[in-house]
């Protein structure tokens, strides 16, 4: 069966640098292809003799963006493996981005670019509520970008059925958008506020003791882990493919640093072999 990677989303938000990033990986990529192709992409990939079996379409929305999805859906009722990456960044974001580049936005005329860049939000909503992850890409470079696509698709997809990322990050500096559970572990004891174990992070041994000595953090723990064992079967047997858990306390350097260890150990233990990422870690 052909496998087929769908890359779209807001114009600016890096759709070519994930494409980049795939081919790498050994992906065939197809860039800025108009969605009333993919069809026919797959058709030929499909065909007899064909040596390509796994595919990257960075599609372009701008004027097409009525085509996506059912262009979609005409590639799912071809029998392919299909998953669809959603990227999307704040306005601000977006706009700094073109000023840089002095691109025009293909919805620019006769609007402002902020405008336009909200215009295209609002009719991409329907093809961001078919996507199997979203990404945003407002506070990743290049390079981290790279990385959040070689988490997703780095390695073939476990057997239980779902990838799974386990994501710490700090709220003074935003919720993570591209997530699809967030836990708030500002409720635990802080290290910050022990002198010795303010310069350290949820990587070392003292903060880790600090946070997992406390009484209230095993009984965090434990409930955190059953309502996972509910929930975690019940999105792959709905045929999730990707799940994102973000643990949260101020900073992004202790507590949920600590706590997305220890539930990433739990769910290894449980055969959902996670991805660990600490957001804010290093700020």
């Amino acid at each position: 069966m052909n496998e087929f990677i769908v890359i779209t989303g807001l114009s600016g938000a890096g759709r070519s640098q994930a494409a980049d990033s795939l081919e790498d990986l050994g992906w065939f990529v197809i860039d800025n292809l108009p969605p009333a192709l993919i069809p026919k992409v797959s058709e030929l990939a499909s065909s007899e003799g064909s040596s390509i079996a796994r595919v990257v379409l960075a599609v372009g929305t701008g004027p097409y963006h009525d085509e996506v999805l059912p262009a979609l859906r005409a590639l799912e009722r071809q029998g392919v493996r299909l998953r669809i990456v959603f990227l999307e960044a704040s306005t601000d974001v977006l706009v700094r981005r073109y000023e840089s580049t002095r691109r025009r936005h293909p919805l620019a005329v006769g609007r402002s670019l902020a405008e336009a860049i909200e215009a295209e939000r609002h009719l991409l909503q329907s093809v961001k509520e078919e996507a199997d992850v979203v990404v945003d890409t407002t506070e990743l470079n290049v390079h981290q970008l790279r990385d959040r696509m070689l988490d997703l698709f780095g390695a073939d997809a476990p057997e239980i059925g779902m990838q799974t990322t386990v994501m710490s990050f700090g709220y003074k500096h935003g919720l993570p958008l591209d997530t699809d559970l967030v836990i708030d572990c500002r409720f635990l004891p802080n290290p910050h506020w022990v002198e010795e174990l303010r310069p350290q992070t949820g990587l070392d041994e003292p903060v880790r003791d600090y946070v997992l000595g406390q009484p209230v953090t095993s009984e965090f723990l434990d409930e955190l882990t059953s309502l996972l064992e509910l929930l975690l079967p019940a999105y792959v047997t709905e045929g999730k493919s990707y799940l994102t858990l973000a643990l949260g306390c101020t900073g992004g350097h202790h507590r949920s640093v600590v706590i997305a260890e220890e539930m990433a150990a739990r769910l290894s233990e449980r055969g959902y072999d996670p991805t660990v990422s600490h957001r804010d870690i290093g700020r």
